[in-house]
């Protein structure tokens, strides 16, 4: 009779491993729902997590809209064009004056003057403006007639006040964090 105990595995080195792997899935099937309470729920990020905006693939003269907060904002790549226009246009701003420079954040002390974020509800009943639109090619709220620039200025309508800009800060030169 040859020995097989040393040579070969046999039913119970099996049964040693098969019991060993169970008790891993358990014991990890036991420690996950201990690890994810940890993780914020949806309603914590819906409520106001810091939310990271990739601006790379956001190209020149295009927009994008996101939820924060349960509030529409909009982050907009400027063109030249629209920049040197807001600018030019300072003086002209009557119902809620601010220059452009003071609606744009910088990065590393430069201004990033071709990203425009602000809230996307009108300042008149919070209805959320179409972008591109209106008379200044900036964004038009159809509900009351209301007006907006490029850099979100009320130029003409009953809305009281500039597009909102929430908390924001640059990361890198592509990338903002909200919040």
């Amino acid at each position: 009779m040859a020995d097989h105990s040393m040579s070969e595995p046999n039913r119970r080195d099996f049964l040693f491993l098969a019991t060993g792997a169970a008790g891993a899935v358990a014991g990890a099937a036991a420690v996950w729902p201990l690890i994810s309470q940890m993780l914020p729920d949806a309603s914590t990020i819906a409520a106001g997590a810091p939310v990271e905006v990739d601006l790379a693939p956001i190209g020149e003269g295009k927009a994008i809209t996101l939820k924060w907060r349960g509030k529409p904002i909009f982050v907009r790549h400027r063109t030249k064009a629209e920049i040197e226009a807001a600018k030019k246009d300072d003086p002209e701003i009557k119902i809620d004056p601010e220059p452009d420079a003071k609606r744009v954040k910088a990065f590393e002390g430069k201004a990033q003057e071709q990203w425009i974020v602000v809230y996307g509800n009108c300042t008149h009943l919070g209805c959320v403006p179409t972008g591109f639109a209106g008379d200044y090619n900036g964004w038009y709220c159809p509900c009351h007639g209301s007006h907006y620039d490029s850099a979100g200025r009320i130029r003409k309508g009953p809305a009281p006040k500039n597009l909102f800009i929430p908390d924001y800060a640059f990361q890198s030169a592509t990338k903002i964090k909200i919040g």
